[in-house]
């Protein structure tokens, strides 16, 4: 017997709350097994024939997940640009709700329960997908795999990377759903089924192998967390005193290593917002720092064309002879580091104009070649720096072509004592995983980390703290199933999508207006 459809009042309802829990699933407080209940609630808020109640519907979570989840956005560049992020991500669901009403209605669909978990599914990681990569560039913040970095569905990353994550989360929570209506009618049996699937998800994620035995060596790293004085938008107005606190952080290493014995030193994305390249006077205490160490040095830094505009800027310093390589950030954040349209956006908020200079994006993968005395080689560092961690590409091809640890350098001082560095950090664990690589994230303020392959956090730092890291990293060479299928997952999942809406909206005559009542299949 059919399920009766929730009332309007109650759906919004669900989907407030489905909202909520699904936030609470993200650091902090990252409790991770929210995800389910949150996707569950959801699949039953959004059970009424209606593409547009379902928008509706969509809106609604989309309101009550992003605007706290993303609320360190605020914190740094401000109320409006916030809100205005939280309702383009918002739109994204709003459009899950019309595909999902829409692909439901082919009969094969409308009628199978087991179907709606795939057909749910799959919408799902289609609509993430879009949202990160559209428009400019796009914001994958929010995926439901980075609520997962301390589940053990995250090793499901190192076979298909994030959409896989993000497919097993979705579909844990459709079957939750599914295993409630059931009960709802008595139905023991299918109760059973879809508790039990759910389950072999868990179960096949315990026996996934992920290995964490070093390959070519081990790089021993130091990481420095200098601090800045201040917090927010403000908190590198003072240069010269940043980058002397991450100079004397380099010095303090000592107290834990002799010289020589490191065979890099980190430093994070603006250590120093002056160019060593173009300043003397940078230049001197950058060189004096790495050959107190006697160490090389991938120092965070800026550049300034004279073209106009300026660079996010990565060098490896080698003591007495400079820079010896970069990487160029190539994805700099809209409205943060640049300002897309900016004579229409300045007419809804003047912080546009906080951004004097337009931040150029790079053209190479992030791959900074270390000559390495000790190992008698070039060792491969894949390197991408602050929000690029959440893009699967750049992450990737910093692997692929080459990179046999992953540094991941950011400036999280402008967000304040928000989430947002232990959200950043929870997708550096899924890197980790995702390729196998041993992961540094090293902040100019914290969080900082050393991620283990297998995703396990072995040091961190506090926030806005002054720290130094000494740690022993697994050099690995292996590609995981994730790294070598690319973006293919993600493509097919895309086409699937397009093919499910398509099929269901032709579908749907053949299912009469009064049968669309919750399937009991």
């Amino acid at each position: 017997m059919p399920a009766r459809e929730p009332s309007r009042w109650w759906a919004l309802a669900l989907a407030v709350a489905s909202g909520v829990l699904t936030r609470v699933a993200f650091p902090g407080p990252a409790l991770w097994g929210f995800a389910f209940v949150g996707i569950a609630l959801l699949y039953l808020a959004m059970r009424r024939d209606s593409a547009r109640w379902n928008a509706l519907v969509g809106l609604v979570w989309g309101l009550s997940f992003f605007g706290p989840l993303i609320r360190w956005a605020d914190e740094s560049v401000g109320l409006v640009p916030w809100l205005a992020l939280t309702v383009l991500e918002t739109s994204y669901i709003a459009l899950f709700g019309a595909a999902w009403t829409w692909a439901r209605r082919g009969e094969a669909v409308w009628r199978n329960g087991g179907l709606q978990v795939v057909v749910f599914t799959v919408l799902w990681v289609a609509v993430e997908d879009l949202r990160s990569t559209w428009p400019f560039g796009g914001f994958p913040w929010g995926r439901l795999a980075f609520s997962q970095a301390d589940s053990p569905l995250v090793a499901f990353a190192s076979w298909a990377g994030t959409p896989l994550v993000s497919g097993v989360v979705a579909a844990m929570g459709v079957l939750l759903a599914r295993a409630v209506l059931h009960a709802s009618r008595l139905t023991v049996g299918r109760t059973l089924g879809a508790v039990a699937v759910a389950a072999a998800f868990v179960v096949t994620s315990l026996v996934i192998p992920l290995d964490t035995v070093e390959q070519s060596g081990t790089l021993r790293v130091g990481a420095v967390q200098g601090n800045v004085p201040g917090t927010g938008m403000d908190a590198f107005g003072e240069r010269e005193a940043v980058l002397r606190n991450h100079v004397d952080g380099t010095l303090a290493l000592l107290d834990q290593v002799e010289p020589g014995e490191l065979d890099l030193v980190l430093w994070p994305e603006n250590g120093t917002d002056i160019d060593p390249q173009v300043d003397p006077g940078a230049a001197a205490l950058i060189d004096q720092a790495a050959s107190a160490v006697a160490a090389p040095m991938l120092v965070g830094t800026v550049e300034y064309p004279e073209t106009g505009g300026r660079y996010n800027t990565a060098v490896l310093w080698e003591p007495g002879d400079g820079v010896v390589a970069t990487y160029t950030k190539q994805h700099p954040a809209p409205f943060g580091e640049y300002i897309p349209l900016r004579a229409f956006v300045r007419n809804f908020s003047s912080a546009v104009d906080r951004v004097t200079r337009d931040m150029l994006p790079g053209d190479r993968p992030g791959y900074v070649p270390l000559q390495s005395e000790r190992l008698g080689r070039v060792v491969g560092i894949g390197d991408v720096i602050c929000f690029e961690v959440a893009y699967d590409s750049l992450v990737r091809d910093a692997v692929r072509t080459g990179g046999e640890v992953l540094v991941v350098q950011t400036n999280n001082a402008s967000f304040g004592m928000t989430d947002e560095s232990t959200q950043q950090l929870a997708m550096a664990r899924l890197r980790a995983v995702e390729h196998g690589r041993a992961t540094v994230q090293i902040s100019t303020v914290g969080v900082s980390a050393v991620i283990q392959p297998n995703g396990v956090v072995s040091r961190q730092t506090g926030l806005f703290t002054a720290e130094q890291v000494v740690a022993d990293l697994p050099l690995r060479t292996s590609w995981t199933p994730a790294t070598r299928l690319g973006p293919w997952p993600g493509l097919v999942v895309d086409a699937l999508a397009v093919c499910m809406v398509v099929a269901g909206a032709f579908g749907a005559h053949r299912v009469r207006r009064h049968d669309r009542t919750e399937s009991a299949a």
